[in-house]
C-alpha cells in the first residue's frame, strides 16, 4: 500500500485550487502564500481575500476535516478575529472515474472547531490540534469534475 504524506497531499491540493478556482470575492486569480504562513494558504491577486485550504485524497465530501495546531487558532480567536474562510479540495474515485469537488465555506463558527490532543509519535509528545465540523455549514461549490 502506498502511503501519501499529508504535506504532499496538502501542497498538491493548494496548487489545484489556484489552478481551478478564481477569487470568490472579485473573480481574479488566487496565489499561494509562503509555506508555514499562519492561518492562510492562498490569497487573491486583486483584493484582500485570503483562505485556508484543506485537501483530501480518496474520500468523498464529508463533514469532519482535519484542521491544524490548536494553539495558533485559539490565540487568534481570543483576540476577536474570525475563523478564516475555508476552501476544501475533495478528490475521490467513483467507479473508473476520477471525481473532484472544491468547496468554499465563507463563515465557520468558532463552535464548529473541535480541539483534541494528538500523540505525535515522530515528535514523541502530545500536540493540541483541531478538526473542522462542517455539518450543516453553508458552502459554495467553486469547481467540480
Amino acid at each position: 500500500m502506498v502511503t501519501i504524506n499529508n504535506k504532499i497531499t496538502g501542497d498538491k491540493g493548494e496548487l489545484e485550487v489556484i489552478k481551478h478556482v478564481e477569487c470568490p470575492n472579485c473573480g481574479r486569480r488566487l496565489m499561494l502564500l509562503p509555506n508555514s504562513y499562519p492561518l492562510y494558504d492562498v490569497q487573491c491577486r486583486g483584493c484582500f481575500f485570503r483562505a485556508q485550504v484543506k485537501s483530501t485524497n480518496g474520500s468523498k465530501p464529508h463533514d469532519v476535516i482535519r484542521g491544524a495546531g490548536w494553539d495558533i487558532i485559539n490565540k487568534v480567536l481570543k483576540s476577536g478575529a474570525l475563523v478564516p474562510p475555508l476552501i476544501v479540495n475533495f478528490k475521490w474515485k467513483e467507479g473508473d472515474k476520477q471525481r473532484q469537488e472544491i468547496r468554499f465555506y465563507p463563515f465557520i463558527k468558532k463552535t464548529n472547531l473541535c480541539n483534541y490532543t494528538a500523540n505525535i509519535k515522530s515528535r514523541e509528545r502530545l500536540y493540541k490540534m483541531f478538526n473542522y465540523n462542517l455539518k450543516g455549514m453553508k458552502f459554495y461549490v467553486l469547481y467540480e469534475k
